[in-house]
């Protein structure tokens, strides 16, 4: 337990960023699986808006030093790597020719 005041009141605000990190970080991974979810769906228009927004949220994330800067970084290319596998369903159809 802290005796001072000045640990008590260090204890008060690390709790606070805590719950606000832990929020920031679970919203980012809920986008990210709904992003999955819309990739595999083959979704495409909806994974892109989804992608905007992932990559805007860790961007924030990043500024604010949830994540490193470059964990950010890996992770906007990890989202924007199941974006870009994303066949569209009128493609995979087609015959080629």
């Amino acid at each position: 337990m802290p005796h001072s005041i000045q640990a008590k009141k260090r204890v008060r605000q690390s709790e606070k960023l805590r719950v606000k990190n832990k929020s920031a970080r679970n919203e980012i991974k809920t986008l990210t699986k709904t992003l999955k979810e819309k990739a595999q769906a083959g979704d495409l228009e909806a994974a892109k808006v989804l992608l905007r927004k992932v990559v805007s949220r860790l961007d924030k994330a990043a500024k604010n030093g949830v994540y490193h800067r470059n964990a950010a970084a890996r992770r906007k290319s990890e989202v924007a790597l199941i974006v870009n596998k994303v066949v569209p369903p009128q493609a995979a159809a087609a015959p080629k020719a």
